[in-house]
């Protein structure tokens, strides 16, 4: 097993320290509403989790992490005894050491190119890859792993230099996830059974790995200049000072590699972030940040999984739909693509982007820069299904259903008149009746109608 450096124990930084870290959104960010991830590595190979449902919609705590539907969280959960996915990595694995499937990783047909191509056709602003997740395999030649990364085994290549260079060449914004909370190779801990056992219990803190963690997001932001530090789960309690090693340091050296950067929430409650980030249905409490971020797989896991089908993926009608929702709301949406072991987009996946980017293609527009229209001028339903943005000089309203005896002019926002309304690309037509506008959907529609309404 590696071992990280040691560190020598600081004092944890003020709340004043931190404070002083606080900026404006740098106006790419402000005006990006959506964003891919990619959730991508050894745990492709068995490519393997029960869709049980999404998280936050589960309850039991004991049920989630026995059934986990994260097939990216299969080493935790194959040592689950019991668990269904140890019987299924016994019987078609044999119950092979985890590193193993490292070395069957081959990303034989990975194309970055072809990658970045689908994501921008998708109408993506960045693109947020792993590269280490909890399994602690980096996808890049990482510090003081002693060759345990995708550079000297498995794939045999940098995997994050060339999904940045692709992404980068289409002109889009890079963003670099990392687990800095949880590392099951270099600090092992029980198999998680429970939120607190991940983000509280069983998770590193000490100096020696918190040293480890920085040395490997400084290295990150050294190669590949990334304008999103996108963390997760927390950071080790011995790094969260300003000196050397520390994090409020790291987040020095990124703001100053890199001025229009932004770092989420995910680095601990008394630390610092640019903007929050809720997860399917889970830390909704993030919302409420003055930015942020909801991030959620097309299906129910993040790492690709095989289990999944159509049933429970998400096709591109009810992504644009999601996207709307979230925008309206003041947020931006974090959409994740798990790529196969062999580096293929799934068919599945890659249907919903491409159906996803045909919407995108009228729709994007209204969305970029958007801000909530107020709830006092008109409020979001679902029956009918009609969501709000306010663009200052219009009101764009969204709209993917509606009952036959409701008219636009009945759902009318308080003191806003609809002569002049129009209806911008494919979904819907709309015609005057009786001084009433009347909304006609198109059933071949891809994503929902965009009607704007110019202020007088």
């Amino acid at each position: 097993m590696s071992q990280p450096s040691t560190s020598t124990e600081t004092q944890p930084a003020a709340p004043e320290e931190w404070a002083q870290l606080k900026r404006e959104l740098p106006e790419w960010f402000r005006n990006a509403p959506f964003g891919i991830f990619i959730h991508w590595g050894a745990y492709s190979v068995p490519a393997w989790a029960e869709p049980i449902g999404a998280l936050g919609t589960v309850k039991d705590p004991r049920e989630w992490f026995t059934h986990n539907a994260y097939a990216e969280w299969y080493m935790n959960t194959i040592r689950i005894d019991g668990s269904p996915a140890q019987k299924h990595h016994q019987e078609v694995h044999g119950g092979v050491p985890y590193d193993e499937l490292l070395d069957q990783w081959h990303a034989e047909n990975f194309d970055p190119a072809s990658w970045a191509e689908l994501f921008k056709e998708a109408g993506a602003d960045y693109v947020i890859p792993t590269t280490k997740h909890h399994d602690g395999i980096g996808l890049w030649d990482a510090p003081g792993t002693n060759g345990r990364n995708v550079v000297h085994r498995g794939p045999k290549q940098d995997l994050i230099g060339a999904i940045a260079g692709a992404v980068k060449e289409q002109g889009m914004h890079l963003g670099l996830y990392y687990s800095g909370g949880l590392d099951w190779h270099v600090r092992p801990f029980p198999p998680h059974m429970s939120s607190d056992s991940v983000h509280d219990t069983d998770r590193p803190r000490d100096p020696g790995y918190a040293q480890y963690a920085y040395d490997h997001v400084a290295d990150l932001i050294e190669r590949y200049r990334p304008e999103i530090l996108w963390n997760d789960i927390e950071w080790p309690d011995a790094g969260k000072h300003f000196g050397p090693g520390g994090l409020g340091t790291l987040f020095k050296e990124f703001y100053a590699a890199c001025p229009t950067g932004v770092v989420n929430d995910r680095w601990g409650s008394t630390t610092h972030q640019d903007y929050g980030t809720s997860e399917y249905e889970a830390h909704k409490d993030a919302e409420s940040f003055d930015a942020w971020e909801n991030c959620r797989g097309i299906g129910f896991s993040f790492g690709y999984n095989q289990v999944e089908g159509t049933e429970q993926s998400l096709t591109g009608k009810q992504l644009a739909r999601q996207l709307v929702d979230v925008v309206s709301r003041g947020g931006r949406f974090l959409l994740n693509v798990g790529p196969k072991a062999d580096g293929t987009i799934p068919a599945i996946q890659r249907q919903s982007l491409t159906e996803l980017g045909a919407w995108m293609a009228a729709g994007k527009q209204y969305l970029v820069g958007a801000t909530p229209l107020d709830s006092a001028v008109a409020v979001p339903t679902d029956e009918p299904w009609i969501r709000w943005i306010d663009r200052g000089t219009e009101i764009v309203a969204f709209v993917d259903s509606l009952d036959e005896s409701t008219t636009a002019t009945d759902l009318a926002p308080t003191g806003v008149r609809l002569e002049g309304a129009t209806v911008e690309g494919c979904g819907a037509t709309i015609t005057y009746d009786g001084g009433k506008l009347h909304v006609q959907l198109l059933a071949d529609r891809v994503g929902p109608a965009v009607i704007r309404i110019p202020r007088t």
